[in-house]
């Protein structure tokens, strides 16, 4: 069975899958760290990402194969490991103001930018993390409807080439998808979406004080929105191909819970989850969803919106596999559940108990399952015992 067959039979309810389907997420610099530790690094000459026709067959050297100067960079982790699902883009620019950047403040750690949206933020330069909010524009309806808004009601193809997920174009992503194909992997097309878009276009107070005070205005916020991406991944289909299904990226919670009650989400944001998930349904396309914290008492909307599956389950969140499973298995199939601290215990035995346990766990409750980490792989986790954790994923993963 071809990995688009098996994830196929794991997202449909009545499917009979051989096994355990896999996939996973890495923080950027992981497989920067794992050179030192024999990970796989691209040739000199594969600086520039290769033609569509060459890219089906990455070349793959060792650090220690390189010559005296040359700088390793790392062949990335979706062409090293055997995952099911290939992600192959998507990240069309949502900003209004589009390919919009003002740099502010540079040094040789960080940078301070405002978007196209009128948000300012600070990023590290050379390490992943949460960039710090420092300014916000989009401060009221009245600043939406004037400076923001009439710049998303149309299609703009241009749009296409990049945006919100940084650091792939459309070139590249018909390379990924040439890859995939190629391997019969599962094509995933992936987005943030409603939650996320407020959040970077407001700022965490305004959105939060708006969603209580001036729920007309998200509302409109999300009606645009949800407009503004059936037209763009029409058309990004059109650009690229059909793919396989759809990843949304919305963080609706925290370690210690919801951002906002279930009550207050069902309102306003449930509509046009359920408006997009039916959009790409009526295509043939299923879509998942990825929320970090502890989402459990958003499972009963999350299901009531017709999303397929659910990733990453933040187990140090408080978030609990097994009993998604118990309660859902059959509307959602589940990716992830791994407490990625388990593997960052580097210690053989821990991750050999909490993989088998895992996946063991699992089947045992009928869940359709890919494994994975509870959120990401980080450069704590060694190269030696993450592929440790695959193999022992690969004893227990028939059903």
């Amino acid at each position: 069975m071809s990995s688009r067959d098996l994830v196929r039979q794991l997202l449909d309810p009545a499917g009979d899958p051989e096994r355990v389907g896999s996939y996973e997420h890495f923080w950027a610099e992981t497989p920067e760290i794992w050179l030192a530790q024999g990970y796989p690094a691209l040739p000199p000459e594969s600086d520039a990402a290769p033609p569509e026709e060459a890219y089906v067959k990455v070349p793959h050297v060792f650090p220690s194969q390189l010559g005296q100067g040359s700088v390793a960079k790392p062949v990335s982790p979706y062409h090293v490991f055997d995952y099911d699902m290939h992600a192959c883009g998507g990240g069309f620019d949502t900003e209004p103001l589009r390919a919009h950047e003002e740099i502010l403040e540079e040094s040789a750690e960080w940078i301070v930018k405002r978007n196209g949206a009128g948000a300012t933020f600070k990023y590290w330069k050379h390490k992943s993390g949460t960039p710090e909010h420092l300014d916000f524009r989009m401060t009221g309806r009245d600043v939406w409807e004037r400076d923001y808004r009439p710049h998303l009601l149309q299609l703009d193809r241009e749009r296409l080439r990049g945006g919100a997920i940084k650091g792939s174009t459309l070139s590249e992503d018909r390379a990924e998808r040439a890859y995939a194909m190629a391997r019969g992997k599962w094509i995933i097309y992936g987005h943030l979406f409603i939650w996320e878009i407020l959040r970077w276009s407001l700022g965490d107070v305004c959105m939060y004080e708006s969603l209580l005070l001036d729920p007309a205005w998200i509302l409109d916020f999300n009606a645009v929105y949800t407009s503004f991406f059936k037209l763009h991944f029409t058309a990004l289909i059109e650009e690229l191909g059909r793919p396989d299904c759809i990843w949304l990226y919305e963080d609706l919670g925290y370690k210690n819970g919801l951002f906002a009650s279930p009550r207050l989400l069902r309102k306003l944001i449930l509509p046009y989850y359920a408006e997009l998930v039916d959009f790409f349904h009526a295509q043939g396309l299923p879509v998942l969803l990825h929320s970090c914290g502890n989402i459990t008492d958003a499972l009963p909307l999350i299901v009531d919106a017709g999303f397929d599956a659910l990733q990453p389950m933040e187990r140090k969140a408080g978030c609990d596999p097994f009993k998604f499973a118990e309660a859902y298995r059959d509307r959602l199939a589940f990716i992830g559940g791994l407490d990625v601290r388990i593997l960052e215990s580097n210690n053989r035995a821990t991750i050999r108990q909490g993989v088998s346990e895992l996946v063991d766990g699992m089947k045992a409750r009928g869940a359709r399952y890919f494994f994975a980490s509870d959120h990401s792989i980080t450069p704590l986790v060694s190269y030696d015992s993450y592929r440790y954790a695959l193999d022992v994923y690969r004893e227990h993963m028939r059903y």
